[in-house]
């Protein structure tokens, strides 16, 4: 019973992070969910759940300290899991945004569908994430990179934020205001292209405006 029981449960980690298993191989990942799975026995009945302390555990799991992003790729696909199995939200009408005045544009707060999640790391694990996953994707850089995490349909992408804007979104996200959170941005921020992002995709569900 209990050699069924790790199966099931290393079965669940394999699919909860097939990038992480092309990245360590197959044996080295079994291995890991071994020691994984007797440190963080199942919360829920729920397999989907599962794994969700996979990026405290490696980071203090010795035998893979030679790939030091791997916390941050387990932060990832675990939040493209997550973005999947999120509560459906209805977008707003892009036209609700274009209608607020300029000036009043410092003191509005989004309101963001369940399904966004901002991943930032200091390794550059979008690009780690494209070519190991079965997609085309440049060779990695080595800056570090944060991923915004989409589901516009039925399906959960990562996609670039684009240049300066992950602090803005880590801010937004966090419920503060848009003057706010512009403040926060880094050097080739463009707001226009943000806003764009977010309505194309149906990240944005309701609007608050501060008077």
């Amino acid at each position: 019973y209990r050699n069924n029981v790790a199966v099931s449960l290393t079965a669940a980690l394999e699919a909860g992070f097939p990038v992480i298993r092309k990245l360590v191989g197959d044996e080295f990942f079994r291995a890991m969910a071994g020691v994984f799975l007797r440190a963080h026995p199942p919360g829920s009945p729920l397999m989907m759940q599962y794994g969700g302390e996979m990026p405290a555990f490696l980071e203090g799991f010795g035998p893979a300290s030679g790939l030091p992003y791997l916390p941050d790729m387990a932060r990832l696909e675990l939040a493209l899991r997550r973005s999947y199995h999120a509560a459906d939200a209805t977008p707003i009408d892009p036209a609700q945004l274009a209608a607020i005045p300029p000036e009043a544009l410092a003191g509005l707060r989004l309101r963001f569908a369940p399904a966004v999640i901002l991943v930032s790391s200091r390794f550059p694990i979008l690009d780690i994430w494209r070519a190991n996953s079965g997609g085309a994707g440049d060779a990695p850089g080595k800056g570090g990179q944060s991923a915004l995490v989409l589901r516009p349909e039925f399906d959960t992408m990562p996609v670039d934020p684009g240049p300066g804007a992950a602090p803005v979104l880590a801010s937004l996200i966090q419920g503060n205001a848009l003057g706010s959170a512009i403040e926060t941005a880094e050097p080739g921020f463009d707001l226009s292209a943000l806003l764009g992002l977010l309505l194309a995709n149906g990240a944005i569900t309701s609007l608050d405006l501060q008077v």
